[in-house]
């Protein structure tokens, strides 16, 4: 090889932009998806508390959509609860989903429970290592019966 074409190889900038664009976008596109994730998660949480509280107050109060016959139905809470959070856009299994009509919350009894165990699945989990693929939510939400 000629020494003038060596240094000629040295000094060229053909293709600069694309390797430099090649080493920033990759950890850009990780916190930008990494951010987006984060938010997803925390509204997920803030969704299954909404549904918890509307649920409970469902339940203390006996709406209709809770009750039989102006009696209690964890049937009817159950699917009460769902339907809620489905509005959110999030599925929540009837057995994730504990209600207890009769509970103690803060050291007070009398009050209507909601509880609520989700797993979260991240958008990008067939690629995340295995530790990192579900996380377990866990809402709970109380209100007094009005008996």
């Amino acid at each position: 090889m000629r020494r003038g074409s060596l240094r000629n190889i040295i000094r060229a900038h053909d293709g600069t932009a694309a390797i430099e664009f090649a080493i920033v976008a990759v950890p850009l596109l990780m916190l930008a998806l990494g951010i987006f994730e984060f938010a997803r998660i925390y509204w997920t949480q803030e969704a299954l508390q909404e549904s918890a509280t509307a649920g409970a107050r469902c339940v203390g109060i006996l709406q209709s959509s809770c009750a039989s016959g102006g009696v209690y139905s964890s049937g009817n809470a159950a699917s009460y609860v769902e339907t809620v959070a489905s509005g959110w856009g999030i599925t929540v299994p009837g057995a994730d989903v504990t209600i207890t009509n009769a509970a103690t919350c803060g050291g007070v009894s009398g009050f209507s429970q909601v509880s609520i165990n989700f797993t979260y699945v991240a958008l990008g989990a067939s690629i995340l290592p295995a530790s990192l693929k579900g996380k377990l939510l866990q809402v709970q939400s109380c209100y007094p019966n009005n008996s």
